[in-house]
């Protein structure tokens, strides 16, 4: 990647698989040039998959949880030798089961993947972003962020979380040229579910939606400037907005029925 090329610059975390990869693919197969980062070895391999598409594309291996982390990333892209275009803050994780009997250390971690690290990252880039008056941001969040979540408390919360910050600094950003879009898919076919010792969920049992279906309706809301896409089946989208209309209490005890330990053969 050199300061001569004329593409624009994208930067996509959580990059090595499921929808990240999806994600870096769409802006691979539209033109950009990408940075991807992901904290295991697979993001060499997957850079090198992205880059049959003709951009130029680095890879960074980076534990995105740890602020040292954020921080080397952050002096990649200011190393690139390109102006930043657009970023997709997609790396997270998830953690199924009761609160009380989780391991302490792994919802810490969760917190600061899932909210820390957005927060850091997005505050280190905007500064550049606002100073070329142009960029775009897209934050993964999910239809998650519409209800309290039993058995992922953490992470519902986490997502409510980023989708509440997401609207906020785009509103903020109004008048800057710079877009925040947020991405809300629901149960996606990776290996997050498996990677949250969800699979004996009746929703990590479930169907799912196809992950480049769900990049694709959040790049396109991306590029077109949306506040906000609810991506994949149209059952996503009823979920989403009943969760507007229907009591807390009554949405987290339809929650709890997916999402309980054991509930995929009930």
């Amino acid at each position: 990647m050199t300061m001569t090329s004329t593409k624009p610059f994208a930067v996509v975390t959580g990059a090595s698989s499921g929808i990240g990869y999806q994600l870096a693919a769409q802006f691979a197969q539209h033109g950009f040039d990408l940075l991807v980062v992901a904290e295991d070895a697979g993001i060499s391999d997957a850079a090198q998959e992205l880059a049959v598409h003709g951009g130029a594309v680095q890879s960074l291996r980076a534990d995105l949880a740890t602020s040292e982390g954020v921080e080397a990333l952050y002096q990649r892209i200011r190393s690139s030798g390109h102006a930043l275009d657009a970023i997709a803050v997609n790396a997270g994780v998830g953690l199924s089961g009761a609160f009380a009997d989780s391991d302490l250390e792994a919802q810490m971690k969760l917190i600061k993947l899932n909210v820390l690290s957005p927060v850091y990252l997005t505050h280190r880039v905007l500064k550049d972003l606002i100073a070329r008056g142009h960029g775009r941001i897209l934050f993964t969040s999910s239809i998650a962020a519409t209800t309290p979540g039993p058995f992922e408390a953490t992470y519902n919360a986490s997502k409510a979380f980023l989708k509440s910050f997401a609207e906020a600094i785009r509103n903020e950003l109004k008048d800057s040229g710079v877009t925040v879009t947020t991405l809300m898919p629901g149960a996606t076919e990776t290996n997050f579910f498996h990677r949250a010792d969800a699979d004996n969920t009746k929703l990590g049992a479930s169907e799912k939606d196809d992950p480049v279906e769900v990049a694709r309706e959040g790049f396109e809301a991306l590029m077109a400037g949306k506040d906000h896409v609810v991506a994949g089946s149209f059952k996503n989208k009823v979920q989403a907005a009943a969760a507007h209309v229907l009591p807390d209490t009554v949405v987290a005890a339809m929650h709890r029925k997916q999402s309980e330990p054991g509930s995929a053969h009930k």
